[in-house]
């Protein structure tokens, strides 16, 4: 049994993809917490025209549900939506390095606690104005 659900409808896809993303040579992975009650992992994999044909996109998409399946019971994040986009090297890329890739992507951004530092002294280090004085 997966420990996902699946995203299917266009307006979930087009809110993760304002979400946190992590690019590799065989995907892109986009995560987007969803702020609601529910502790659900949703995934959704989409692959443009553009990477191959039908067959080929088929396999790929097989090839994400295995990566999934493996991984993001384990390091996704609950409560959050993951959409896999596939890249043109993403077919021909080996499953290990595939793997690894998405084991990168998830750490950085399914990580829990994004510093240990609180939200206020992280707000001080923003970039100081190029404003100059009253002329």
């Amino acid at each position: 049994m997966r420990g996902y659900s699946v995203i299917k409808k266009r307006p979930d896809f087009l809110a993760a993809n304002r979400g946190k993303r992590y690019a590799t040579p065989g995907f892109v992975l986009l995560v987007k917490d969803r702020q609601d009650e529910s502790a659900d992992i949703r995934l959704g994999i989409t692959i443009t025209k553009k990477v191959g044909n039908a067959v080929v996109r088929n396999r790929m998409r097989r090839r994400f549900r295995a990566l999934a399946q493996e991984m993001l019971g384990q390091k996704g994040k609950c409560g959050a939506d993951h959409i896999l986009i596939g890249r043109d090297s993403g077919i021909e890329r080996d499953f290990s390095e595939l793997r690894a890739d998405m084991a990168k992507a998830l750490d950085k951004l399914c990580q829990q606690n994004r510093s240990a530092e609180p939200a206020e002294a992280r707000q001080d280090k923003k970039r100081p104005s190029t404003e100059s004085g009253p002329r």
